[in-house]
């Protein structure tokens, strides 16, 4: 197992994830990150151990015999490290708890808050999209990638993209071979109930087994993307809205920073609270009776005559 020590816990989380999903969309939308990631890190994980831990093009996914063996290391690995937390905890540890609904993407703002802040923790924690104001309301996180609609009583909400809405069809169906439709031309489809956003995977699942279809937001469809499934633009149905929300009342220092993270601030900007801090002091005024720079003549009054008023001549 010694030669398993070195992987990255998250890494060996997320592959472990998999092995026991068995189920590469699933065991993404259950850990939060997206399917293309996670397929990444198990392409990382086999070329950094120089063997397959999935046995190729097997359909349902399957375990090798070098895979089995590293899902038993990293169970055992990641059991020790829940029995070790408590041991070693950093409770009063600066930290800010970001949500974030399927289908966000939230690496790049991660990546700068580390950046920018290495002492301050940063736990982003996966919110399924029914539980996303709860979450809020009691506390569960600081603040929240939401979808809208949302609650906004005692909720402060910065709108930040929208999203358009694509039909997810199987890749051999006649609408494959437009690049947009409308709802019109689906009209005869059998359209499978996509309103839970929590069990798209299950929903496209359905599309791919019965040649349905279904309308998602297009991070939906990317998440759950399948080699048998396509996706394609609808034209006249609204967009959905991502936000950054968070309840009003709990409006933190740490808060007005990630918001600074979010809408591009530079580190320095004195909208934030840590830029103000490093707000230049005033440059002190010169004193009275210090020379004037040198080039500058003084003034008349300063020779201690009076200066001309302009169109008045001298008198004869």
């Amino acid at each position: 197992m010694s030669r398993f020590e070195s992987i990255d816990v998250t890494r060996l989380r997320w592959f472990a994830g998999v092995a026991q999903e068995l189920h590469f969309a699933r065991a993404a939308q259950a850990l939060g990150i997206s399917r293309q990631r996670l397929s990444h890190t198990v392409i990382d994980l086999e070329e950094e151990l120089g063997t397959k831990l999935f046995v190729p093009g097997a359909s349902p996914t399957q375990l090798t015999a070098e895979g089995e063996e590293l899902l038993a290391a990293a169970l055992e690995i990641l059991a020790n490290v829940v029995e070790q937390a408590p041991a070693t905890p950093d409770d009063d540890a600066e930290r800010l708890r970001v949500g974030f609904v399927p289908g966000v993407t939230v690496t790049k703002w991660e990546r700068i808050w580390r950046e920018r802040y290495p002492e301050i923790v940063l736990e982003m924690l996966a919110v399924p999209m029914r539980e996303q104001e709860a979450a809020l309301r009691e506390g569960r996180v600081d603040m929240a990638f939401v979808r809208l609609p949302i609650d906004r009583e005692g909720m402060s909400a910065i709108p930040l993209y929208r999203e358009i809405a694509v039909v997810v069809v199987p890749k051999d169906h006649p609408i494959s071979v437009f690049e947009q439709v409308s709802t019109l031309e689906l009209a005869d489809e059998r359209m499978q109930d996509a309103a839970d956003l929590d069990e798209a995977a299950m929903t496209l699942e359905l599309v791919a087994a019965v040649s349905g279809a279904a309308i998602v937001p297009h991070s939906i469809a990317r998440l759950h993307a399948r080699k048998d499934l396509v996706y394609r633009t609808v034209t006249d149905v609204p967009p959905t809205e991502i936000a950054l929300a968070w309840p009003a009342e709990r409006t933190t220092d740490l808060v007005e920073e990630f918001v600074g993270v979010v809408r591009g601030r530079s580190e320095r900007s004195t909208r934030s609270p840590s830029g103000q801090e490093k707000k230049q002091q005033p440059k002190a005024q010169p004193r009275a009776g210090k020379k004037p720079p040198a080039g500058k003549k003084p003034t008349a009054a300063k020779r201690g005559g009076a200066a001309q008023k302009p169109g008045k001549r001298r008198g004869r």
